[in-house]
């Protein structure tokens, strides 16, 4: 927690110097996307052929979960998919040959598996990621710029890049309807809008 507010209070000085920094890059390299669980979410696990074992779960501040027959596995930090297979070997000592599924039904996840925007939004917010999202759609989410917003000075930290600072250009995306400002975005990726000096 206390890397993150070090890089957000950074970011901020940096916000100031928005001109120094390089643009961001318009596509960001990604591998194959994986959602990651974190507390908050809420899963649907169902066990095939076994409706009493299966149920919809929350995870737990402490990212576990508990389930019919298993109790306190952690669920944070892993994929659906790999939580699954953990719940199958859980159960093998009650039943043969158990299939698992695990569904996030709601998502509440972790700092790294969010987008966060702060300063001159009309509504700075936490929003969950989902593929190929990108700065426009980051923005339509919230609300827009205020009128004292220096849209052209925003930046970006990306988590994913060890909190590289790149400069964003979101007057001239929203105002402007320039599509060359659009970029995609990625998970644990903060854009902090500065205030209009003027």
């Amino acid at each position: 927690m206390f890397r993150i507010f070090a890089a957000l209070l950074a970011a901020l000085f940096v916000a100031g110097c928005a001109s120094t920094l390089p643009p961001a890059p318009s596509q960001a390299a990604q591998p194959e996307y994986r959602y990651i669980i974190g507390p908050g979410d809420s899963l649907n696990i169902v066990v095939w052929r076994n409706p009493e074992l299966s149920s919809t779960v929350p995870v737990r501040p402490d990212g576990r979960i508990t389930t019919p027959l298993v109790e306190d596995m952690v669920a944070q930090g892993k994929n659906p998919s790999e939580l699954a297979r953990e719940i199958e070997t859980a159960l093998k000592k009650y039943l043969q040959d158990p299939v698992v599924t695990v569904v996030v039904q709601s998502f509440g996840g972790g700092n790294s598996e969010q987008v966060r925007v702060l300063g001159q939004a009309v509504k700075p917010a936490t929003l969950p990621y989902r593929q190929n999202m990108t700065l426009l759609d980051v923005m339509i989410a919230v609300g827009g710029l205020t009128d004292f917003a220096a849209g052209n000075r925003a930046v970006l930290i990306r988590g994913s890049e060890q909190n590289k600072g790149y400069n964003v250009r979101l007057a001239d995306l929203i105002k402007r309807g320039d599509v060359t400002a659009n970029i995609q975005v990625l998970p644990g990726d903060v854009i902090i809008i500065p205030e209009s000096w003027f």
